[in-house]
């Protein structure tokens, strides 16, 4: 295992060190240190080699990384992302050029630009379907991804992650988002990391109640009022990323949380209230990781084929121990995940009976404990309290 030495450990690394060898140089100019460098103990052996990344060398150390087994990797210029991430994403980064007096902005921020170079759009720029990527892009997304979920694993250590999942095309005044909002909030309050999947709907909801921990109880109010208003309730009308912007901004210092977004799904913006974006490419990754991380639970709102598919998916990580853990799922709403059906076996509106089936496969792999359908707010909390690794 090659030990990693970025700007943050290298200054230390530097004055103890006296060999060149196992190490993944990470993000650094090493050419002020290429005599000294080059000066330390370098690798006999191909298994020893040291691998560069994004890094300046200088030239002794360009010459000895040729000679004793090193991999340089070059800055991968031409993009409108950096493969080689040394850190999450924030809302400032993603929506670095965004004004919410000038809704149309959104499309000269960093996010847009990505999700533009990963799709076709037409003369009005609406997404007309994927890029063929070549070689090139393909490895410097797959470069991207890696080093997104290298910095996740090390920004989750020691914590306790819960994870909130529900349709993205939930509006903002329905009654579901604020007690999302609630339940998160105060899961926030109790040390919990709350982690949505960082889109809009409810996975929006998620992050604002975590966002709104350090306020008072009132401040989620008024924030979903204003949140909630003409052409702003949903995610796919104009003014919805102004109203969150601007709710940012009322609420100054708010809580952190993490949103696992994808630009697969990039016609849906990341919502603006996770303070900490792992966003990815691959979708699947995404989706795996996302809850994977739930060490302290999921819990899954309303939502459609998406959330079906995190429900048994995650049912799935359960029942092999996937993890090494079986962690809470809790579906929120009976009548929507545990329906009656009428006489000739149709369900009433969206609604999908996966509760059955989820409990029958608990049963089967002994985590029936863990899991639970209901409609009361303090259940849910009351169950990923009493969850203990």
């Amino acid at each position: 295992m090659k030990q990693e030495i970025g700007p943050k450990s290298y200054a230390e690394w530097i004055e103890t060190a006296r060999g060149c060898r196992n190490i993944v140089f990470k993000g650094l100019d090493l050419r002020e240190d290429d005599w000294r460098l080059a000066e330390f103990r370098q690798a006999e052996t191909p298994a020893e080699g040291c691998v560069f990344i994004d890094c300046k060398l200088g030239p002794r150390m360009r010459e000895l990384a040729s000679i004793h087994f090193g991999i340089v990797f070059p800055e991968l210029q031409g993009r409108p992302y950096h493969a080689y991430r040394d850190k999450l994403y924030s809302p400032q980064e993603l929506f670095n050029a965004f004004r919410a007096e000038e809704p149309a902005s959104y499309k000269k921020c960093a996010d847009w630009k990505i999700f533009a170079s990963y799709i076709r759009v037409d003369s009005n720029g609406k997404p007309q379907g994927y890029v063929d990527a070549s070689a090139d892009e393909l490895v410097a997304r797959r470069l991207h991804d890696h080093f997104i979920s290298e910095e996740l694993k090390e920004y989750l250590a020691g914590r306790r992650v819960v994870a909130f999942m529900g349709g993205h095309d939930k509006a903002r005044s329905a009654p579901v988002y604020r007690e999302i909002a609630a339940m998160a909030r105060t899961l926030a309050r109790m040390g919990y990391l709350v982690a949505t999947g960082g889109g809009p709907g409810l996975m929006e909801a998620a992050n604002l109640g975590a966002f709104l921990a350090p306020h008072p109880d009132e401040a989620l109010e008024a924030a979903v009022a204003g949140l909630a208003v003409q052409d702003a309730d949903r995610y796919d009308e104009p003014l919805w990323l102004s109203a969150g912007w601007k709710t940012r901004e009322e609420f100054p210092a708010g809580g952190e949380s993490l949103g696992v977004p994808t630009w697969f799904y990039g016609h849906e913006p990341p919502n603006v209230f996770a303070s900490s974006i792992a966003k990815y490419f691959e979708n699947s990754f995404r989706e795996e990781g996302l809850l994977a991380i739930a060490s302290h639970g999921v819990v899954f709102a309303e939502g459609n084929a998406g959330t079906v598919q995190e429900i048994f998916q995650d049912g799935c990580q359960n029942y092999y121990k996937t993890y090494s853990l079986q962690s809470p799922m809790i579906l929120f709403d009976e009548a929507y995940w545990n329906p009656a059906p009428d006489a000739e076996g149709n369900y009433a509106g969206k609604a999908k009976p996966a509760w059955p089936l989820l409990r029958k496969l608990a049963a089967e792999k002994g985590f029936g404990e863990r899991v639970a359908v209901t409609s009361d707010a303090a259940e849910v909390i009351r169950h990923i309290l009493a969850f203990v690794p």
